[in-house]
């Protein structure tokens, strides 16, 4: 291949930042070429099936590739997998996935494209639900489908062949879903499709298919799964190391500020805009001294801009500096409740500060319970009528206004 114009190696290397595979990269290149020389943008697909309501800050990942590729001027299309998310995705299962309704899917889809255009830009956005290729497929078309793959090569999939040793039941509509992501590819002609490292097999389906199609088979994209708060789990809402896309900004800017100095420059990596020049650059002041935390507040303050907006993102940084300094925040939850003279633990719970009162009384135990800024040692400590300024931990504080 002749030496790759600027234009082209700039988008090669913003392909592969942060990525984990590029399958085939010389294919991808050539694609490159192509897109450039003939000016006609490519075609970059991501599915999302809408499982829950709420995209977390892991899911951004391949969002951000997305915006990326756009703003190198192709075309990107967020596909909601209506349609798959009733069968139920088995990747990473080591059971069949619950069904949701046809309700529950419509209602989480509402929301995905929403969260999602606060990454990609919503004019240059091509939105298609993949409900609008499978339905009018029909049994015919189903069987017609299923017989371009083999059951030997199912049962190369990692989760299927470790359930199946394992004894436990696989069902047929299962082998299913592979199928139908790798037919979204042949209904949108896509020419890279991108994904999780958990998506890989999937993603390589909608290469074979389209062969089987006689169309140019896509080019494959596999980001990491970004680890959460505790730097050691992938992101995940059931494991509470998550930040979701829709929290409000102090509570997204603190979470940042929480993660290890380590794992920053992995989310800087992963989910920043700024050049790899530039966080190379800042890397390196760090290195040579330059204090860390400079570097998440930064971090912290990009991801808070971009959900919400750069002046949340600097009260945010305020909030936090008000309550690392033992002070108030300017806007705390405000909650009447009646039963003075009421017990500390039973405050807490009714307040939604603790679950109920013996996890107050842990967290009094631990000296993360103060009332009006002093800390409460006392578990038996009963609070007459008026208001108190009840805070847990560093970030969790209801004024709670107390009656007879």
């Amino acid at each position: 291949m002749p030496p790759l114009s600027d234009a082209v190696a700039q988008a090669l290397a913003i392909s592969l930042r942060g990525a984990d595979e590029l399958l085939p990269q010389d294919e991808w290149v050539r694609k490159l070429v192509r897109s450039e020389a003939t000016g006609t943008p490519l075609r970059i697909k991501l599915g999302l099936d809408p499982t829950a309501p709420d995209i977390h800050v892991g899911h951004t990942v391949v969002l951000n590739k997305m915006r990326q590729l756009q703003d190198l001027g192709h075309t990107v299309i967020f596909l909601i997998g209506d349609f798959t998310t009733m069968i139920g995705d088995p990747s990473g299962r080591n059971s069949t996935r619950p069904a949701l309704t046809k309700e529950q899917i419509e209602a989480n889809a509402e929301t995905y494209y929403r969260q999602a255009s606060l990454v990609l830009d919503p004019a240059r956005t091509e939105i298609r639900y993949n409900s609008e290729w499978s339905d009018p497929l029909g049994a015919r078309g189903m069987i017609q489908l299923a017989a371009k793959y083999t059951v030997a090569r199912m049962m190369e999939r990692d989760d299927f062949t470790k359930r199946f040793k394992a004894g436990q039941s696989i069902s047929v509509h299962e082998f299913l879903y592979p199928l139908m992501q790798g037919y979204d590819s042949v209904a949108l002609k896509s020419d890279l499709e991108l994904g999780g490292t958990d998506q890989k097999f999937n993603l390589l389906m909608g290469r074979h298919l389209q062969q089987e199609y006689g169309q140019e088979p896509q080019c494959i994209l596999t980001m990491p799964l970004l680890e959460g708060l505790d730097g050691v789990e992938k992101m995940s809402k059931s494991k509470n190391n998550y930040i979701g896309i829709s929290e409000d900004a102090n509570s997204m800017f603190a979470k940042v500020l929480s993660i290890s100095d380590t794992l920053m420059w992995r989310w800087y990596t992963l989910l920043s805009f700024k050049s790899m020049a530039d966080i190379e650059k800042l890397k390196a002041e760090v290195e040579a001294g330059r204090n860390p935390k400079d570097a998440k507040v930064a971090l912290a303050k990009e991801i808070t801009a971009r959900f919400h907006s750069a002046q949340a993102a600097d009260a945010a940084e305020q909030d936090f500096i008000n309550r690392s300094k033992g002070g108030v925040p300017d806007e705390i939850p405000e909650l009447s409740l009646t039963g003075a003279p009421l017990g500390i633990a039973h405050l807490l719970k009714q307040a939604g500060l603790a679950p109920s009162t013996s996890e107050g009384n842990r967290l009094i135990d631990g000296g993360g319970v103060r009332v009006d800024q002093a800390v409460v040692s006392d578990k038996g400590l009963k609070l007459a009528a008026g208001t108190y300024v009840v805070q847990v931990g560093k970030r969790k504080f209801v004024r709670v206004t107390l009656g007879a």
